[in-house]
């Protein structure tokens, strides 16, 4: 039986480590701007040890962390939730395809499933573009299955653009990873089922989640859409406000909130 619904505030942040937002105090002013009910970080770049206690267990929230097997300060993403989930589980559930670098968590609540994923990049070998291609896939194949079952709400930084509308200088930018039509093909198949959210509430709006930092692109806003929320279709009548956080700092990323009854 479903329980009783309740709007949610989640927000999604790719924080580009976790320890440096922290010692700028970046995570707090985030909660006590916005006091989201569930917070999804990617590219945490730590590990348990790594961390003050103050981040492990931060006040109000149960936290989960996920970090990579193969070298510290590399990948790694993290759960702060107001509400106990049923369930939280690390992989993308696939025995043939385990996630070594610290990528996925999955949350079970009562009435939807969470996934906070920080997708491969994809751009240092043919063989990690590959394994990209091959995340994009798993992960809608897992998405479908637990779209049987509950709600699905997945957020994260994708690393990728599904359309020309989504970066500022798309002709340039044709062929580069996270604009090739390989990437594109696996992304505008995941829209037969789930929705990108924030694209389908502003279909021409031009407004970016990430900016290359080296050439001040943030000041230019000369930006990419990278960071989303893909949602199960029967959720699009309960969304409340889906929102790019342009004017939090900290990280080369924006947050994007996401406000749901669920």
């Amino acid at each position: 039986m479903q329980k009783k619904s309740k709007t949610l505030k989640i927000i999604t942040w790719n924080v580009n480590g976790l320890r440096a937002i922290e010692r700028k105090g970046e995570l707090n002013n985030l909660i006590q701007k916005n006091h989201p009910d569930i917070i999804c970080l990617q590219e945490t770049k730590s590990h348990l040890e790594q961390l003050t206690d103050e981040t492990k267990d931060k006040q109000d929230y149960f936290s989960f962390f996920e970090s990579a097997d193969i070298r510290k300060g590399y990948s790694g993403v993290a759960i702060y939730s107001k509400e106990q989930p049923l369930k939280v589980s690390r992989t993308l559930g696939d025995k043939k395809f385990l996630d070594n670098e610290g990528r996925t968590i999955i949350a079970e609540y009562n009435n939807f499933y969470l996934l906070n994923i920080y997708f491969p990049n994809g751009g240092k070998s043919p063989e990690h573009f590959a394994y990209k291609l091959e995340y994009f896939q798993k992960t809608l194949d897992l998405m479908r299955k637990l779209d049987k079952k509950k709600s699905v709400i997945l957020c994260g930084d994708v690393n990728a653009t599904v359309q020309d509308i989504d970066l500022a200088r798309a002709k340039e930018n044709q062929g580069h990873v996270g604009v090739t039509p390989e990437e594109r093909s696996i992304l505008n198949n995941w829209k037969k089922y789930f929705l990108d959210i924030w694209r389908e509430t502003y279909p021409e709006k031009l407004e970016y989640t990430w900016w290359d930092m080296k050439t001040m692109a943030r000041e230019r806003n000369v930006g990419w859409r990278i960071d989303y929320f893909f949602i199960s279709p029967k959720l699009k009548s309960k969304v409340k406000k889906i929102q790019i956080l342009g004017e939090q700092f900290g990280s080369d990323h924006a947050p994007v909130l996401l406000e749901i009854e669920v």
